[in-house]
């Protein structure tokens, strides 16, 4: 992830001249994932494409929309000096503490061959 980081502040330094604030930022991550979820809400859920060429590109669409939200989380983080890779380990290391026998016996999540 830091690659990643890293990636992103050269692309703001030689082309977005700097870093919007984090307001800024944050409302155009909400943003993004909106348009994510309008992708998603017609390929998976019950909207309808407004155009066949939609459908045709959907999966193009949803990609171009993950890698949009990604971009602004990277660069919300490089302005708050958060290491992506440091808090997603450490809320990994929570999620199994917490959860190593939760998903395990919840009996909405058995799968058909149980």
């Amino acid at each position: 992830m830091n690659k990643y980081q890293e990636q992103t502040d050269q692309w703001i330094r030689q082309f977005g001249v700097r870093y919007f604030d984090e307001r800024t930022n944050m409302l155009l991550l909400v943003e993004e994932v909106g348009e994510l979820s309008r992708w998603i809400a017609r390929k998976y859920g019950e909207q309808s494409f407004k155009e066949a060429e939609d459908e045709k590109n959907v999966d193009n669409h949803i990609e171009d929309e993950m890698a949009d939200v990604f971009f602004v989380f990277c660069c919300l983080a490089n302005q708050m000096n958060i290491d992506i890779d440091r808090i997603f380990e450490r809320n990994l290391d929570k999620k199994t503490n917490r959860d190593s026998d939760r998903h395990h016996s919840n009996k909405k999540l058995k799968s058909e061959r149980d």
